[in-house]
């Protein structure tokens, strides 16, 4: 590809050296060696100083093209094995060598830092669980309605509610009462508690208070909410 650049651009300067030496620019020169020099002569002349400035800058590409083909060969040269002029010997001694990739690689810190990455987590772990445990934990509570039913009106109410709150039990609380009318003049009674879920089971509840058998006859969930 080289070989046919060359061959083109010798081609072209044959072009322009047959243009200085046309037959019109002869006929001139013959006329101004013995003076006489016509109107179409000094046309011209001054024709002739044109083109002469045409082929001045025609001769200026062709050098810029020759040398830019003469680069091009010697890099598909050096590219083929072809031996280097000392010209590129010390065009490629004054480069200045790429800088390698593996100089960033540090290849003796990469367990030191995972080592170190991972004391900062177990760290960052030991904080998050002692800051956890010092979090009082959430106790679920839930608000429950007991109805209390005697066996008739003559059941002591009083001493009926009196025995249901001797009943203790761990996460058991019993709040307000109140005596709620059944049917036939019985009254049921009414009584709140806030219980732990996790501690007292409100069957259990239940059983216990109907273990007063004396005074209770069953005993239903009015109300049953989370608190």
């Amino acid at each position: 590809m080289a070989n046919n650049s060359l061959l083109i651009l010798d081609s072209f300067t044959f072009t322009i050296e047959s243009l200085k030496y046309s037959e019109a620019a002869k006929n001139y020169y013959e006329r101004l060696g013995s003076g006489v020099l016509t109107e179409e002569d000094l046309a011209m002349r001054e024709e002739n100083t044109r083109l002469k400035k045409q082929v001045d800058d025609l001769e200026n590409q062709v050098k810029q093209l020759r040398d830019r083909v003469t680069k091009l060969e010697l890099a598909v040269g050096c590219g083929k094995g072809v031996a280097a002029t000392p010209a590129q010997v010390k065009s490629s001694g004054d480069a200045k060598p790429a800088k390698d990739d593996d100089d960033d690689v540090d290849l003796f810190g990469s367990d030191e830092e995972d080592s170190e990455s991972a004391k900062i987590r177990e760290q960052r772990l030991a904080e998050y669980a002692a800051k956890k445990s010092k979090k009082p934990a959430l106790v679920a509570k839930s608000n429950v309605i007991l109805d209390v039913k005697p066996w008739d009106d003559e059941t002591d109410m009083a001493e009926l509610e009196k025995a249901v709150r001797t009943i203790q039990m761990d996460g058991l609380l019993f709040g307000a009462s109140k005596l709620v009318p059944l049917a036939y003049g019985i009254k049921k009674l009414q009584i709140t508690t806030v219980i732990e879920d996790d501690k007292v089971s409100v069957e259990e509840l239940t059983e216990k208070i109907e273990a007063f058998e004396d005074f209770v006859q069953s005993v239903d969930i009015a109300a049953f909410n989370k608190i």
